[in-house]
């Protein structure tokens, strides 16, 4: 049997695992989010009232090409009904600027991503990117690999820090991934890829784009388990949400509010409501440190029950920190429903920040996930 290359068209064995004609990865499905063309914002910043509408981003249909989706059409101008848009988000009739869609998802079956702009911000500045390593063995597992990145808000176009670091994240682990390299080494070469990429983007007049970090490689096994690998930096998330027992915080946040609970100042409860809890020690960008990351941000660990991988931005964690009280919420439904239950319920808390979800189940299983 054959298979065709999704990059340059060429066909090619299903065992092979590149392309021999352009060099594509084959088996591997990825996405990225927001899109680099999303639309700007709506002139009045605001969102639809129902938090039980469709999401205005819909599910994602991949394409097997890009890390990138093809969305449904977009929405008609609200100035002249026009659906034609340039570059930069303005119609080409009217001039007039589009409106930002607030919400995309994605169901690539092994993983559901969400990001989300919120209630208050202008732009999403969160970005999000998944890929799924299809194994050359038929019948056995594949593997993910995840990356969420939060822009720094105070710092000049964060949206081109996170959506650089994300791609540039999961790209280069599954680079290593396919080198053989173990996860603990494949995890840290994306951290360090997406570091430097985003260094890169900065500018010698102190453009600064920064962002945080935090990505993580699931590796199923046959016994229903998997063992799960993270990095972050900053203080983007990774939980492990049990079904039954165990459910815990993977990562350390590199933040002020973590530097004064290891220095014994306060406990977590008392230094989260301190003014500059979320002022962060650590994170991804030209003016950080050459090794913008803690000796300790790779944490892994062997899950041999079922639950959920949860990562996530600070916009979701700030209204439900503890990890029992996320597994209420991301173990209730079909994985698809519980992110947008995770990402509706920090919008009805407040949704001041962009919200940003990605959900691995254990154990893995084709039929995981709402049909595309």
């Amino acid at each position: 049997m054959t298979a065709r290359c999704p990059a340059c068209g060429t066909f090619a064995a299903e065992t092979d695992r590149f392309c021999e004609e352009c060099g594509r990865q084959l088996g591997v499905q990825r996405i990225a989010l927001p899109p680099t063309a999303a639309p700007a914002v709506a002139s009045d910043n605001t969102r639809p009232t129902s938090l039980a509408r469709p999401a205005t981003g819909t599910v994602a249909r991949y394409t097997g090409t890009t890390l990138s989706y093809d969305s449904e059409t977009s929405p008609a101008c609200d100035g002249c009904g026009g659906t034609h848009f340039d570059g930069d988000g303005f119609c080409v009739v009217c001039g007039q600027r589009a409106r930002e869609h607030d919400r995309f998802e994605a169901d690539l079956g092994a993983t559901v991503l969400i990001t989300d702009r919120g209630n208050v911000h202008a732009h999403n500045e969160d970005a999000i990117a998944a890929a799924v390593l299809e194994s050359a063995n038929p019948g056995t597992p594949p593997a993910l690999v995840l990356s969420v990145c939060d822009g720094v808000s105070t710092s000049e176009d964060p949206q081109a820090a996170s959506g650089t670091a994300v791609r540039t994240g999961v790209d280069s682990t599954l680079t290593a991934l396919a080198a053989a390299r173990p996860a603990e080494e494949a995890i840290m070469t994306g951290l360090a890829a997406a570091a430097q990429a985003v260094r890169d983007i900065g500018t010698p007049d102190g453009r600064s784009p920064s962002c945080t970090y935090v990505g993580a490689i699931v590796q199923f096994d046959d016994a229903g388990g998997a063992r799960l690998t993270v990095a972050n930096v900053g203080d983007s998330r990774a939980y492990w949400l049990a079904a039954e027992n165990g459910s815990q915080r993977l990562t350390v946040d590199d933040s002020l509010a973590q530097a004064m609970v290891e220095t014994g100042a306060m406990d977590e409860e008392a230094a989260m409501d301190t003014p500059h809890a979320h002022v962060l020690t650590r994170w991804l960008g030209a003016d950080s440190e050459k090794q913008s990351w803690s000796d300790n941000c790779v944490q892994t660990l062997h899950v041999r029950s079922p639950g959920v991988l949860l990562i996530c931005s600070d916009g979701l964690w700030n209204y439900l920190p503890e990890a029992a009280g996320l597994a209420q919420l991301a173990l209730a439904s079909a994985p698809l429903e519980a992110a947008r239950a995770l990402v509706d319920y920090a919008l009805a808390a407040g949704g001041k920040d962009n919200i940003t979800v990605a959900l691995v189940p254990v154990p893995f299983s084709e039929l995981i996930g709402e049909a595309l």
